[in-house]
């Protein structure tokens, strides 16, 4: 038996998915969610790095303690106080583990930033789905590119995007990748005049 949940995953607004990683363009130069504007790209990188870790700690556990308990229910009809405490322990594991990967990423130089932050936000869907099978929650349907891309995501929790966890971290997710790219660019673009030398 499986639950019916529709776990399509969708980016958002129902688009498709985005890593969360600049995808839909950046903010416009300057602005206060983190254009580099005169502090140069390094620098605007470092802080909105140091906004994102910040960003996605806070919300994580309550993002992990919904997607246990909203499954326990759609499963069961209620989610019970034994439930309810494994939720919030797997929230807390999943911030131990994911919290300091993501500041250790967030706060490298641009060129030795081993990953895509997703990737390390994608494993707090572990704690998830342990918690959800020691309550006996049958697996849900997904897509046969979900089910390919992530075979042990059998609950379909992985997020697309930032704004999977919280809508507030929609623009800053995007814009920190934005800024990203620019500070990469900056960095390893040929001098002027050097471009069609040989």
């Amino acid at each position: 038996m499986s639950v019916d949940v529709d776990r399509t995953r969708r980016g958002p607004s129902g688009r498709s998915e985005q890593e969360g990683t600049g995808a839909g363009g950046p903010a416009p130069e300057g602005t206060e969610a983190g254009g580099p504007g005169p502090e140069g790209a390094d620098a605007a990188l470092a802080r909105l790095g140091l906004a994102l870790a910040d960003a996605v700690v806070e919300v994580l556990p309550r993002w992990v303690e919904r997607s246990v308990t909203d499954l326990v229910r759609a499963w069961s009809g209620t989610v019970g106080q034994d439930e309810l405490a494994a939720a919030r322990a797997a929230a807390a594991r999943a911030v131990a583990d994911v919290g300091p990967d993501l500041r250790r990423l967030l706060e490298a130089d641009v060129d030795a930033q081993w990953t895509n932050p997703m990737t390390i936000v994608r494993r707090a869907v572990v704690p998830a789905t342990e918690a959800l099978r020691a309550a006996g929650v049958g697996e849900v349907q997904r897509s046969a590119d979900d089910e390919a891309r992530f075979p042990d995501d059998v609950y379909g929790l992985t997020p697309a995007a930032f704004a999977d966890l919280h809508p507030s971290l929609h623009e800053l997710g995007i814009t920190w990748g934005a800024v990203k790219a620019r500070a990469h660019l900056t960095r390893h673009r040929p001098p002027a005049g050097e471009g069609g030398r040989r």
